[in-house]
């Protein structure tokens, strides 16, 4: 289960605090455990301050609080402070990523089961789509996009596995394993009945609730040799 500890604390000098920081993640390198940092500013009370580490699980935490480093970047810490800093210690009881979600709607949802009023929920009207299989790379329309689905969707049988799922900030990434069994003409070759694999990734960018970009990263041309054709870019 997933730890997060948060440490509250109140100082005039948080240059010298974040310089600290920078000390303990490099004298700790290789050997600290914590995941994931961040600290955030109170607008309100320019002094306080909260910092957030996460960690794999409260083991792990654990392992890392008996780091002689991060006995000494404590004791330095406290020296740095207006009092005490606060502790709380957090099991993460729920995670959720809203633009993971839409993401994921759009391989299981749409590309799988067919259900295209996810494009017209999920998409930007202006979405920009950028495809490194086709002749032509960049299209601008949230049309577009569904013309391109529809077509994949009428020469396969496909399925998505996603390998391992990134976000940050207004971007996911997904890297994903695909396959299709082919059922309708796809770049010119008739329907072989056989089933074919692939490995791509995909990253979207999504504002206000909306996937407003994409980037596709895959090669149909390998898969287009698989299916005995010549490996043109899709599209062409």
């Amino acid at each position: 289960m997933t730890f997060v500890q948060v440490i509250d604390y109140e100082t005039r000098r948080f240059d010298e605090m974040n310089a600290l920081i920078d000390r303990w993640a490099e004298q700790s390198s290789g050997r600290r455990t914590a995941t994931h940092t961040m600290i955030g500013q109170d607008r309100e009370a320019r002094t306080h301050y909260v910092d957030m580490v996460e960690f794999a699980s409260y083991e792990e935490a654990m392992k890392n609080s008996q780091l002689p480093e991060t006995d000494r970047m404590f004791q330095e810490m406290v020296a740095l402070c207006e009092g005490m800093p606060k502790f709380m210690n957090l099991d993460v009881v729920r995670d959720e990523h809203f633009n993971k979600q839409l993401a994921n709607r759009v391989f299981e949802e749409a590309a799988m089961e067919g259900d295209m009023s996810v494009l017209d929920e999920g998409f930007a009207t202006n979405y920009i789509n950028h495809d490194a299989g086709r002749e032509e790379s960049t299209v601008i329309g949230r049309d577009a996009m569904r013309s391109d689905m529809e077509a994949w969707r009428a020469a396969f049988d496909m399925t998505f596995e996603p390998v391992a799922q990134l976000a940050e900030g207004d971007m996911v990434t997904t890297v994903w394993n695909w396959r299709g069994t082919h059922k309708g003409t796809f770049m010119g070759i008739a329907p072989t009945g056989k089933t074919y694999e692939m490995s791509g990734s995909t990253t979207f960018r999504c504002l206000d609730g909306e996937i407003a970009e994409g980037w596709w990263h895959y090669n149909p041309g390998v898969l287009q040799r698989q299916m005995g054709g010549s490996g043109a870019p899709y599209g062409s």
